[in-house]
C-alpha cells in the first residue's frame, strides 16, 4: 500500500513488551530508492536518544492501533550498537547492526531495478549518526536522508516541474516509488507523482533532481490531488502517460 513518507513520521513504534519511540525519518538507497533505515526518536528512555531500525523489523499493522509493531524487545533496542549523532553513518556501523540484530543488508537491486545514478553526483551523506573513530571514506555516499530532499527543485528536460514536498512510500516493499511535486510556480495549485525511474541525476550540492520528463508531459498527465489515492489503475495511466516501466 503507499502511503505519504510524512503521515508515517510521528507514527509510535511498539516492541513486543512496550513503545520504543516514534518514526522520524527514513534513509534510501538513492540507486534503487529502497529504504534501508527507519530513523526513529526513542524519547528519554534511551541514550542516545535515536536509532536505527531496519525495516524487515517491522510487522504487520493492526487496524485499530495506532501504533507500528517491531518484532524486537526495548532490551533488543537498548542492547544495539552505539549511535553517535551530528556523524555520517558509516557502512561498518550498518554492517554491525546487522549482524547484532541478524538482519539481511537491502539489496542493491529493488523490485523496480537499480536506478543508477552516476557517483560524481554524489555529496557526503546528509544524515548523520557513526562511531567516533569512523571516518567519512567508510560512509555510503548513495545512503540519503527523506527529511533531507523534501524541498528539492525537480528540474524537467525544459525547465522547473515543481518542488519535492514528500515522497510515497510502499509499505509492503519498503521503497520510495513517486516524488510528491508541488508545480505551483508555474501550473496553479496541482501536485504530480514522478516516478523514480524518471531521475536521472541529483546534484546534491544545487538542490536539484533532473527528471526526464517535459512541462507538456506533467501538464497532460493523468489528473491526481494530492489527497487522491493511487491504486492500481492510476499506476498503469501514469505509467502508460509516460511510458515508464511497469508499476511498482
Amino acid at each position: 500500500m503507499l502511503k505519504f513518507a510524512s503521515a508515517l513520521k510521528g507514527h509510535a513504534l511498539a516492541a513486543s513488551d512496550g513503545e520504543i519511540g516514534t518514526i522520524v525519518d527514513f534513509l534510501f538507497d538513492d540507486r534503487t530508492w529502497a529504504a534501508r533505515w527507519l530513523v526513529v526518536d526513542t524519547g528519554k528512555w534511551l541514550t542516545p536518544a535515536k536509532v536505527l531500525l531496519h525495516p524487515a523489523a517491522i510487522g504487520e499493522p493492526d487496524p485499530g492501533q495506532l501504533n507500528l509493531p517491531v518484532a524486537l524487545t526495548r532490551a533488543q533496542v537498548e542492547g544495539s550498537p552505539e549511535l553517535s549523532e551530528h556523524e555520517p553513518v558509516s557502512m561498518q556501523m550498518e554492517r554491525h547492526l546487522n549482524d547484532y540484530y541478524g538482519w539481511q543488508p537491502m539489496a542493491l537491486e529493488s523490485a523496480f531495478g537499480a536506478n543508477p545514478i552516476a557517483s560524481k553526483y554524489s555529496a557526503p551523506p546528509l544524515f548523520v549518526f557513526s562511531p567516533q573513530e569512523e571516518t567519512a571514506a567508510d560512509c555510503d555516499p548513495h545512503l540519503r536522508s527523506v527529511d533531507a530532499i523534501t524541498g528539492y527543485h525537480a528540474v524537467g528536460v525544459d525547465g522547473a516541474i515543481g518542488k519535492v514536498t514528500d515522497l510515497l512510500i510502499d509499505e509492503d516493499g519498503w521503497s520510495f516509488p513517486y516524488l510528491v511535486v508541488d508545480a505551483g510556480s508555474w501550473w496553479s495549485g496541482k501536485h504530480v507523482l514522478i516516478s523514480r525511474h524518471a531521475v536521472k541525476d541529483i546534484n546534491w550540492a544545487d538542490r536539484e533532481i533532473r527528471v526526464e520528463v517535459s512541462r507538456a508531459q506533467v501538464k497532460a498527465s493523468p489528473p491526481w490531488t494530492a489527497l487522491g489515492d493511487v491504486d492500481a489503475n492510476y499506476e498503469k495511466d501514469l505509467h502508460d502517460h509516460y511510458d515508464w516501466p511497469g508499476h511498482r
